[in-house]
């Protein structure tokens, strides 16, 4: 049978979509609901429940589980990632980490006598350019030079 009519004026009577109308399958209501074809017999139909709207459909359970596992930090192994490295940690928050570190380092060096002030703000300034990209590379950098000497209160 073909219900279009009956579904349409059914949802816009109800106020929900018509993929959420339900009709009898019944085939005893079949000649009796498609022979409604006012608003009014819609209504009548509804009223004696041979026309109701059906619960929305939900999230999957198992989709709120995953998603509060993952909440958690679970399911997020090696196994489970696709991509570059890159993909999951953005790169500002990444030159950040750097670039305070590197920082933090050319700080203590000044601090503690190794390298004097000129020598710190020259190498504040190649790290700020991006000279070195780790840490190690600022130490090979700084022995490669030779710009190091022994630190006060060492013997």
């Amino acid at each position: 049978m073909d219900y279009r009519l009956q579904r349409r004026l059914a949802a816009e009577i109800l106020g929900v979509g018509e993929s959420r109308i339900w009709i009898s399958p019944d085939p005893e209501d079949a000649e009796e609901i498609s022979q409604a074809l006012t608003r009014r017999d819609v209504e009548a139909l509804i009223k004696r429940g041979l026309i109701r709207v059906e619960p929305k459909k939900g999230n999957a359970h198992r989709w709120l589980e995953r998603r509060r596992q993952r909440a958690k930090g679970r399911r997020r192994g090696p196994g489970r990632r696709k991509g570059p490295a890159t993909a999951r940690l953005d790169p500002k928050e990444e030159w950040v980490h750097r670039i305070r570190r590197i920082r933090r380092y050319l700080r203590w060096l000044r601090d503690h006598g190794v390298i004097d002030r000129r020598t710190y703000r020259r190498l504040y300034r190649l790290a700020k350019g991006g000279m070195f990209r780790s840490l190690t590379a600022l130490r090979r950098h700084l022995e490669e030079e030779g710009l190091l000497r022994e630190a006060k209160g060492q013997s």
